[in-house]
């Protein structure tokens, strides 16, 4: 944790994770961060077919619309939080046609480097946490399957709002635990068991990522707590649009006021 994540996290009366401490992956909370960030380095050059497989061949055109239905248009300057492979950040390009309006930060130089490979953006090494950008420098922010990662919810949706022109828009994209019986069982059976199995076949360290990577959707808090920390970091207009029971599209705006 940097110090400023340790005063902001002072500042309030309790830190607001997504979810406890799976200590079967690291020996305490302040390990977390390394042994993220660790896992997505070895990782990152067998993540594109594990997502593929996981999504079957529908993640892009999913991220894709998902963006436009939250306001993504041509001329908007856009941060992707978590950029990952950038899997978000190429349906942006597209959408905006220009690669220098979309900015990727993410914590892994692993992940980093493989983005930078086939995607011309700027790309930072950053924390969602403390996000190297000025006040209201962007129009729309997106983060795409790893708030279960970060240290503290309402900490990074400030950070949100603060990089946020007023009137810009936020995307979360997000993987949630089933409510249903039946949809929890299929989930845990496929994400849980199946795809880290397939994962295996790539490294030992894909399987764990992908163990790990249900055992976070598992433990995550619910969407109402995400939303209502939307709404106390000063967002409105906070949505959650779900899908199949586990697709979680959050949308909030930055007030003009």
């Amino acid at each position: 944790m940097t110090p400023r994540d340790e005063i902001g996290a002072a500042t309030r009366q309790r830190v607001a994770p997504p979810h406890q401490p799976l200590l079967s992956y690291y020996d305490a909370q302040h390990d977390r961060f390394d042994f993220v960030r660790n896992l997505f380095n070895r990782t990152a050059g067998s993540y594109d077919g594990i997502n593929r497989f996981m999504s079957f061949g529908c993640g892009a055109w999913y991220r894709r619309r998902t963006l436009v239905q939250a306001g993504l248009k041509p001329g908007a300057r856009m941060l992707d939080v978590a950029v990952g492979t950038g899997i978000v950040a190429r349906e942006a390009v597209r959408i905006l046609g220009r690669a220098e309006d979309v900015i990727g930060l993410d914590v892994s130089e692993g992940m980093l480097g493989v983005a930078k490979a086939s995607l011309p953006i700027p790309l930072l090494q950053a924390r969602a946490e403390a996000l190297p950008l000025g006040d209201a420098t962007l129009d729309f922010v997106s983060m795409g399957y790893a708030l279960r990662h970060v240290s503290d919810l309402l900490l990074v949706f400030e950070e949100f709002r603060r990089v946020l022109r007023p009137g810009g828009r936020l995307l979360i994209l997000e993987m949630g635990r089933p409510e249903g019986p039946v949809g929890y069982a299929v989930a845990k059976t496929y994400l849980g068991r199946i795809v880290p199995a397939f994962s295996r076949l790539a490294s030992a360290e894909s399987r764990t990522l992908m163990r790990y990577y249900w055992d976070t959707i598992d433990a995550c808090v619910p969407a109402a707590d995400i939303m209502g920390r939307l709404r106390e970091a000063g967002f409105a207009d906070v949505a959650c649009h779900t899908e199949l029971g586990i697709f979680r599209a959050y949308s909030a705006r930055r007030p003009a006021g």
